[in-house]
This record gives structure tokens, C-alpha cells and sequence, in this order.
């Protein structure tokens, strides 16, 4: 985790009041494939009886606690067990958010935190939830309050900084459990997030620490500042006083690719958190899953027992088929982003949380993928490079003993029949 925050460090901070360094070009997405509707899930369509019976067969004993599905890229459904039966998926979840956030911010999306000051000298600090802002960044934040390090401010007549954050009641989604607040994983949801919120477990009041660093930051300075909290404005009062301001510095987190292949790769829950949120343009994890609900309703994703609770997939409230999962990434394959979108997953065998996973078989570099855990759950989803064509396959098991074991077992079936022989 640590090596994935530094690397995005390299290309995260950007300034208005300093001499700007030029930016590597940012990757251009493809055309899309062709002009021709997009196929959808064809549940009566070709399927493959091999396939559908080896399925069968592999989960046999514990059908009951799995959702299989296997998509090829016309949308037939060529394997399929209990399928349209909505389950617990843990961090799949993160493949929701994510296509969400990339079809509606865009492949050049930065999360932006700035300094600015109004037309009442008050200065006025903002943010997105970088992930990736940093001890440095609250630095150079000081450092712009005080004048680009002159002497503002005296503990007589201190410079007052209005600090934009989320209320506590929206730190955390109600539903995540109170155990799983104190890790790194479970770190509150904050618009202005030092090292995403974590320092060894999670940081309790991750405000209370943002104020009493940059206190120390600028006094250490010989400043002082006098800090206070509101809350975040709405879409109409930051266009209202848009024209008022003036920004002094600004910090930019790694753009979108990387931050979806953090979300993916590496299943970072805080930033899968923030990229449904800035996509939804609503901090309220109910207001924003609910968005993203209806964003999947209208790309013809079926959504039967579809229920989106958070974006990290740390909820056990949130619920989704196998079915739902294999559409949506044959969705996102045929979009003009499917690039950056197949790029944010792990691979087997060589990288994120699958790089540790059939090493030395055949699919080792051919499947490109999204793991999810949480206790009683285990679930695995993604794109498998066959030589008939990539196969969308997802499984989700909620209660299964040994599910690696049938995981590994189901993939290599998959590419193993692929093309089907009854279609030879």
C-alpha cells in the first residue's frame, strides 16, 4: 500500500502559486470499436453444454452458496449457475464504482484540493479526498496562508482559514461495522484525508489531526492561524462564488487511471469511497449509491436484486448477481474507456492482489481481475483472454468451504473450453 501511495506521489502535486512543472501527457482512450448497438446479456442465447455441465459438476456439493456466470462478448450466456441470484459481492463492488466514476468523470479526472481566499480576505480550504495527500502537501498549504512563507498573521491577529469538511455522521457509510473503523481499511471518508485517513489503523478524527498539524505547520513558521470548520457548499453556491475567489494553491492527486487502479489493483477502500462520491457529486453514500444504481440501469445492465450500499464493497448490505457483474464488464469492454478500465485490474500471476495467484498455469498474464473478501464471502471477477475471445466470467460465493480452490478449478475450465466443443 505504501509503494502505491509513493508512486502516485511522483505525479500528484501541481501548484498555482509556484512555477508549474510540465505533466506527462495523459493517455488517449481509443475510438470506439464500431458505430453498431451494443450486444446485451442474451440469457436464451448460445450457450456452451460442456461448459454448463463442468460448472455443475465443480460446485455440485455447495450450489447453493455460489453465483457463477460466464459472458462472452456477444452476450450469450455460455455458463450459468443461480446466476441471477443477488449475493453479498465484498470488494467486487469496487467494479461498480469504478465504471461509474470513469464513464462520468473521464480518463482525466484529478481529485483537486485548494487554498483559496475570498473577497473578504478569508481564506478558505477545500478538498476531494485525495488519497494521496500527503504531510508535504499540508505544507505547502501552510506556507501559501502565510504568504508563500512571509510572516501573516500574529497570535494577536491570527489569519482565519474556514476549512471545508463532511460532518462526522458522513465519515463512515452507518452500516460498516464498528470493528472494522479502527483499520486502514475501514478509514472514515473525509473530503481532506491525510495518508487516506490511515497511520498504522484508521485515524479516528481525521479532522481534529488535519487542524492541529497545519496549526503546528504554520506556527512552526511564525504564524499563526486561527482554524474553523463548515460545512461543504453545494453545486449553486460554489458557482455563486466561483467569480469571488482567488485561488493560492492547489494540489492535484495522480489522474484517473490511477486512481482506479489503486481502487482495483490494490482494492483500496477509501479511494473506491471517493470516486463513487466525486462521480455521483453527492458525499452522501446513500444519495451517491443511489446514482450509481440508476447509472447501471441505464447502460442495460440488469439490476434485479441489484442493491448498492457503499463503493468499497465493505458493507454487507450491498448485493449483486453473478449475472450483473459478467454484463457490466462486457458493458466496459465495449466502451470507449475499456482500456483504463481493464487496466486498473489485478492480473493473475503478476500484479495487485492476484499476483500471488496461478502462477505457471495457462492463465497466468490472461486474466485480468477484481478479488473481493470479507468475512464468509469470497468473490473473483473479470476478463479471461481465450483464443475464442475474452469470457466475462464472475463468481461470488457467500459461505462456500475451500472457494479459492473452486475458483481456480471454474478459470481454468473456462479457458480450457474455450471455444466451446459443441460448437466446433
Amino acid at each position: 500500500m505504501k509503494a502505491a501511495l509513493l508512486s502516485l506521489t511522483l505525479a500528484a502535486t501541481t501548484s498555482t502559486s509556484m512555477p508549474s512543472r510540465a505533466e506527462p501527457p495523459l493517455l488517449t482512450p481509443p475510438p470506439p470499436p464500431s458505430d453498431q448497438p451494443l450486444p446485451d446479456l442474451q440469457q436464451r442465447g448460445r450457450s456452451c453444454g460442456a461448459l454448463q455441465q463442468a460448472l455443475n459438476r465443480l460446485i455440485a456439493p455447495v450450489a447453493w452458496a455460489w453465483s457463477v456466470s460466464v459472458v462472452n462478448s456477444n452476450g450469450d450466456l455460455l455458463g450459468d449457475v443461480n446466476g441471477a441470484m443477488a449475493r453479498i459481492p465484498a470488494s467486487n463492488q469496487k467494479l461498480i464504482s469504478t465504471a461509474f466514476a470513469l464513464d462520468q468523470l473521464g480518463p482525466d479526472f484529478r481529485l483537486r484540493t485548494q487554498l483559496v481566499q475570498r473577497a473578504d480576505g478569508t481564506l478558505e480550504l477545500k478538498g476531494q479526498g485525495d488519497p494521496d495527500l500527503g504531510i508535504a502537501g499540508l505544507q505547502r498549504f501552510a506556507m501559501a496562508a502565510m504568504g508563500q512563507g512571509g510572516a501573516l498573521g500574529t497570535s494577536a491577529d491570527p489569519v482565519n482559514l474556514m476549512v471545508r469538511e463532511e460532518p462526522r455522521q458522513n465519515w463512515w457509510p452507518h452500516d460498516w461495522h464498528p470493528a472494522d473503523r479502527a483499520y486502514a481499511y475501514g478509514a472514515p471518508i473525509t473530503r481532506l484525508a491525510l495518508t487516506s485517513n490511515a497511520l498504522g489503523g484508521a485515524v479516528s478524527d481525521p479532522y481534529q489531526r488535519f487542524e492541529t498539524l497545519f496549526k503546528k505547520e504554520v506556527k512552526r513558521r511564525g504564524g499563526a492561524i486561527k482554524v474553523q470548520q463548515a460545512r461543504p457548499i453545494n453545486n449553486t453556491q460554489r458557482a455563486e462564488q466561483s467569480g469571488d475567489q482567488i485561488v493560492l494553491h492547489e494540489e492535484t492527486s495522480a489522474p484517473m487511471h490511477a486512481l482506479l487502479s489503486l481502487a482495483n489493483t490494490e482494492s483500496h477502500n477509501f479511494t473506491a469511497e471517493v470516486l463513487l462520491r466525486q462521480a455521483a457529486d453527492q458525499w452522501d453514500v446513500r444519495a451517491a449509491s443511489a446514482a450509481a444504481h440508476h447509472w447501471m440501469h441505464q447502460q442495460g445492465i440488469p439490476v434485479g436484486g441489484l442493491r448498492v450500499a457503499d463503493g468499497s464493497g465493505l458493507s454487507r448490505n450491498n448485493r449483486v448477481s453473478s449475472q450483473t457483474i459478467a454484463a457490466l464488464l462486457m458493458r466496459m469492454d465495449q466502451h470507449p474507456l475499456a482500456a483504463f478500465y481493464q487496466a486498473s485490474m489485478a492480473i493473475a500471476g503478476q500484479r495487485g492482489t492476484l499476483r500471488n495467484y496461478f502462477i505457471g498455469s495457462p492463465i497466468q498474464g490472461k486474466f485480468w481481475g477484481k478479488t473481493g473478501t470479507i468475512r464468509g464471502v469470497r468473490s473473483i471477477s473479470g476478463i479471461l483472454q481465450t483464443s475464442d475471445g475474452p469470457r466475462y466470467v464472475s463468481m461470488i460465493s457467500n459461505g462456500a468451504n475451500r472457494p479459492n480452490a473452486t475458483i481456480g478449478q471454474i478459470l481454468r475450465t473456462v479457458y480450457n473450453l474455450s471455444p466451446c466443443p459443441s460448437s466446433i
